[in-house]
């Protein structure tokens, strides 16, 4: 690997990682389930980034892009599902709070 690609490997980790770290921060330490979505949202987006990275430094650029491809497809659908069951549980309980959530029982 020469001393650029070295350089750029490790730049782009960095910002993938604080990426990665924002959206855990987001995923764990909130109660609000749009936060926690965005959270998710950011963790996936980090996954990406570091498959296509991945691709870029052994040279597996086709199979990089497409398995970004396929992640953001099951992403999307993931997102759209998520989304669904958060106005629904909007419209049954008038908040997004997942601490009221866990009282609910049926």
């Amino acid at each position: 690997m020469s001393s650029e690609l070295a350089q750029f490997f490790w730049v782009f980790s960095i910002a993938i990682a604080l990426v990665m770290i924002a959206g855990f921060y987001c995923l764990l330490l909130t109660y609000n389930l749009i936060r926690a979505l965005i959270g998710l949202e950011l963790l996936t987006k980090g996954m990406t980034l570091f498959i296509i990275l991945a691709g870029y430094v052994t040279g597996h650029t086709g199979l990089a892009q497409a398995m970004a491809i396929t992640l953001i497809v099951i992403e999307v659908v993931l997102m759209v599902v998520a989304v669904g069951v958060v106005l629904g549980i909007f419209r049954h309980n008038r908040s997004i709070d997942a601490r009221l959530i866990r009282n609910i029982k049926g």
